[in-house]
């Protein structure tokens, strides 16, 4: 077992042919990875994930080969996938405007390119879905592109499908939610090629870490909007006197550690319709 990469929440290793994936407690904000860990937080990420995965398997191939046959140590938190040639953009549907999409369109009138019509205020639900990519920083934040631009990376049929099957992705995701009342507000993907040169899904599915999650029952556009993640901490953060948000971040309170586990079992349980068992 060989160490890939380590990332702010996730660490991948080799396994002979295969990679396996390891969801941490780690929670990062600003790019900051935090000292003190969310108990369970690796384990709701993987376990969802698995759930999504299930749901919407005909709609792409994913990369999951095992939930099981990984080592005892990450047994519940830790995914064996098939190696896959990545591709080097990150593929965002909205169907909500907020965050840097609401930035960019307050300047522009668009996200990504996409023509968005005038008078949407923040957590405004789009007319439809919008497929807005990014660059895949390896260092510093992640870049809005064009579909044009990403045509130009990996080929005009690709990016079709690539647009195609994150919308489905979502709209299927976002249904399905609503009904349990959760708002998908916009969501992260990310792509490979198999040996066969198959398009293929890859690291995570529709979770709190790569989703905008809200209730449904408290949403009200023209304001920030409660958020079924790290939010919390975000905020907790922002009130820290004396950090410059750089290394070293500084330990969160047990009371903010307790709010965010209970905000990441709380849409788990939402969304799967089960209950959480640790």
């Amino acid at each position: 077992m060989e160490l890939v990469h380590s990332g702010k929440v996730r660490d991948v290793y080799a396994d002979g042919d295969d990679l396996i994936l390891v969801a941490s407690d780690r929670v990062s904000v600003y790019d900051v990875v935090l000292p003190t860990p969310i108990p369970d937080k690796g384990k709701i990420l993987t376990q969802l994930s698995l759930w999504w995965f299930e749901q919407l398997a005909d709609v792409v191939p994913n990369h999951v080969i095992s939930a099981t046959d990984v080592p005892e140590q990450w047994a519940g938190r830790a995914l064996r996938c098939r190696r896959l040639d990545m591709l080097p953009v990150e593929c965002i549907a909205r169907g909500y405007l907020t965050g840097l999409g609401l930035k960019e369109y307050e300047k522009q009138g668009t996200v990504s390119g996409v023509e968005l019509p005038p008078g949407l205020v923040e957590a405004s639900k789009l007319p439809e879905p919008i497929f807005t990519p990014t660059t895949k920083a390896t260092e510093g934040h992640d870049e809005f592109i064009t579909f044009a631009d990403v045509a130009a990376e990996v080929g005009a049929g690709t990016a079709e499908r690539l647009r195609e099957v994150t919308l489905e992705i979502y709209r299927r995701g976002a249904d399905l939610a609503a009904r349990r009342g959760v708002i998908i507000a916009d969501t992260k993907l990310e792509f490979g090629r198999g040996a066969d040169g198959a398009l293929v899904l890859a690291d995570e599915l529709l979770t709190s870490d790569s989703s905008r999650f809200w209730p449904a029952d408290e949403w009200q556009p023209g304001q920030p909007q409660q958020s079924f993640d790290k939010q919390i901490v975000r905020d907790w953060s922002s009130t820290v006197t004396g950090w410059d948000r750089t290394p070293p971040g500084p330990e969160i309170p047990a009371d903010v550690v307790e709010a965010t586990r209970s905000r990441y079992i709380e849409v788990y349980e939402r969304i799967t319709g089960t209950t959480w068992h640790a």
